[in-house]
């Protein structure tokens, strides 16, 4: 699909028609990630964890900060 960068202010924005944010789930406040793969432009949407990843990931820092002394000591 070919598309045209527009003004958006000092900028240049990609119009997301809505049948493409409903075909990749995306909605109105919807959050992409952007990556460079060589010379293409990647756009991926951003998916909300589900709870249980979610709690694993917060559990996750939890511990890395509480135990971040003893990280870095074992890793020495």
């Amino acid at each position: 699909m070919r598309k045209r960068l527009v003004r958006h202010g000092n900028s240049r924005a990609i119009v997301i028609d809505k049948t493409l944010m409903e075909l990749v789930g995306l909605d109105e406040d919807g959050e992409v990630q952007l990556t460079v793969e060589g010379d293409s432009l990647v756009i991926v949407p951003v998916r909300k964890p589900d709870s249980r990843e979610a709690k694993f990931e917060r559990a996750l820092h939890e511990s890395l900060e509480k135990y971040a002394d003893v990280y870095r000591r074992l890793a020495e």
